[in-house]
């Protein structure tokens, strides 16, 4: 018996493998052979850099390393050509395009100084490997010997990146040095007095019945070692390099477009992060008719709420009013919950398709708010992260921010792209406007299924939309039409609600990460008038349950591929 099903197996497996086409077959062999290349460099293209974890040995950024990617890419590019698309189905159609437009893109970005800013002031290199130990999954042994040998490689991956900047000094590819002030906190927090201090040690702290221990003795000893031998003097390497060399050498202009190829390096973050062709100028317009389309509504609920005094005075009344703030961290911690576990049970009515796999709420004192996904075996859920800044985290925004970071936001959006079937690469792409996009679009959904019935969460999910909006007039002001700091600075304090200290770090972020803020605006501008597109197209038969499993049933997708889904699902539908 088991010879026939062997035989019988076997049998089924070539008639499956007869019926591809030559071109079907190439195609995926040309996207295993890629993964397999993706996980051996550790290098995963276009990747969401909170949901990156250290595993085994880390990626080499030398220039040997990068020519060599580059070379593979090139390859795989040659190799894509020589493949009809018109001979592959309608999955792997999608597929096609998305790995094409993705290996453009990377040829495209090589011809420029992305590496030469491997920091920026909200992150870097140092702050992810840090951060990353308490979202991974520790079940056995052999995860613990994994992550030791990233702790072993930390030394020589800390002074490549390094050499990066030492590089990007001679070159005068640095940062904008006033927006840098302070960034040595990220470096020296981690030079702690002990290892068992480290965020690092964290692993060590616990560990899964599966190991002995003796077993656990052992790796504790190993962890610490590691630690103290090796990981704390690379911190303090790091950290005299930033201050006695890169922050003295610091750029003195703020936009981008001042380096000698930044505007051609600007144009292309734009289309690496709105994954649409879009000249600064159209957007710039575009924030500022969104600025005064929003402006418009908040004055109305101004109005609406009888307060005497004009919008700069509410802005004061809403920032200085204890109502706004939580009592403590655990009532901050309860207020998101039930908000999120509030949306949870609503999702049905906006959703045809969910995921398997759940969330959790966590605080972080460390910054503010962000979503971290899972790992993609899933063995951990995806992670909501709250920032414990009472002052920094008014109530009145707790429903825009939690819808956009957990559900119907990133979480619902992410974890599902994990569960479904497709190509390995696709499951860890991360487009920006698509992401991002989607996260502002779930905000506004809240209002079609009964959130912001206060008035002044609706307000507090205006000045979301308005925050969003203003960073295209802000980004593009500065990196394209030589809007200084503190012009950007007084144009966000006018428009927005944030206080003096967020919009100055507001700031600091656009400037040392040129082009990312734009995604949010730009991405859900595209949703809402796909969505308005379909509705007048389909009228009493659209279908918005149907219309969202389209949007993120095919995972993180470039807009002009998600927009050609949305086009032929209307088609299906008349």
């Amino acid at each position: 018996m088991k010879i026939m099903a062997s035989v019988l197996v076997s049998f089924v497996v070539g008639i499956a493998i007869f019926g591809q086409s030559t071109d079907t077959q190439s195609f995926h062999q040309l996207m295993d052979d890629h993964w397999a290349q993706t996980v051996k460099e550790q290098v995963y293209y276009r990747m969401d850099s909170d949901a990156w974890r250290p595993h085994g040995k880390l990626a080499e950024v030398t220039p040997q390393a990068r020519e060599r990617r580059a070379k593979f890419n090139h390859h795989v590019l040659d190799q894509l050509a020589k493949i009809d698309i018109a001979k592959l189905d309608q999955a792997d159609q999608i597929n096609y395009r998305v790995f094409k437009f993705e290996r453009e893109t990377e040829k495209e970005g090589n011809q420029y100084f992305d590496h030469l800013f491997p920091i920026n002031k909200l992150f870097g290199f140092h702050t992810y490997f840090a951060d990353a130990p308490a979202s991974m999954s520790f079940r056995s042994y052999s995860d613990y010997e994994e992550y030791l040998i990233s702790l072993n490689d930390f030394p020589r991956f800390n002074r490549e990146h390094i050499e990066l900047l030492k590089q990007a000094i001679e070159l005068g590819y640095t940062h904008y040095g006033p927006s840098m002030e302070g960034y040595e906190i990220t470096i020296k927090s981690h030079i702690v007095e002990k290892a068992e201090d480290s965020a690092l040690y964290i692993p060590f702290k616990s560990f899964p019945n599966s190991i002995s221990t003796s077993q656990q003795d052992e790796l504790k000893a190993r962890g610490i070692k590691v630690i103290n031998e090796k990981i704390i003097p690379a911190f303090r390497e790091l950290h005299e390099f930033f201050m006695q060399s890169y922050m003295p050498n610091c750029r003195t202009s703020v936009g981008i477009s001042s380096l000698k190829g930044g505007e051609a390096y600007y144009n292309f973050l734009i289309y690496f992060y709105t994954t649409v062709r879009l000249s600064a100028r159209e957007i710039h317009d575009t924030g500022l008719a969104e600025v005064a389309r929003i402006r418009g509504e908040m004055d109305l609920i101004i109005k609406q709420l009888n307060f005497d005094g004009d919008f700069a005075a509410f802005l004061d009344h809403l920032r200085n009013d204890p109502k706004s703030y939580a009592q403590n961290e655990q009532d901050l911690l309860e207020k998101v919950s039930f908000i999120c576990k509030r949306m949870d049970g609503l999702l049905p009515t906006l959703f045809g398709l969910l995921p398997r796999n759940t969330y959790s709420i966590k605080p972080t004192p460390f910054r503010g708010a962000f979503y971290m996904a899972a790992t993609s075996d899933g063995t951990t859920s995806g992670t909501y992260f709250i920032g414990t800044n009472l002052k920094s985290q008014p109530v009145y925004t707790l429903e825009a921010l939690s819808l956009h970071e957990a559900v119907p936001g990133h979480h619902l959006q992410t974890a599902l792209a994990m569960e479904l079937d497709m190509p390995e690469f696709r499951k860890t792409l991360y487009h920006a406007a698509f992401g991002e996009g989607w996260g502002l679009y779930a905000e506004r959904l809240g209002k079609e299924v009964g959130f912001y019935q206060e008035p002044t969460n609706d307000f507090g999910r205006l000045t979301y939309e308005m925050w969003r909006s203003c960073r295209l007039v802000v980004d593009t002001g500065m990196h394209a039409f030589g809007w200084s700091r503190q012009q950007a600075i007084d144009y966000l304090m006018e428009n927005t609600a944030l206080t003096q200290d967020e919009v100055t770090a507001e700031i600091d972020r656009y400037i040392t990460w040129p082009g990312q803020a734009l995604a949010y605006k730009i991405g859900e501008l595209r949703i809402r008038a796909l969505r308005a597109k379909a509705e007048a197209a389909l009228g009493q038969d659209f279908d918005l349950r149907d219309f969202h499993d389209v949007v993120i049933g095919s995972g993180s997708l470039p807009i002009a591929v998600l927009e050609d889904l949305i086009n032929d699902w209307i088609k299906s539908q008349r």
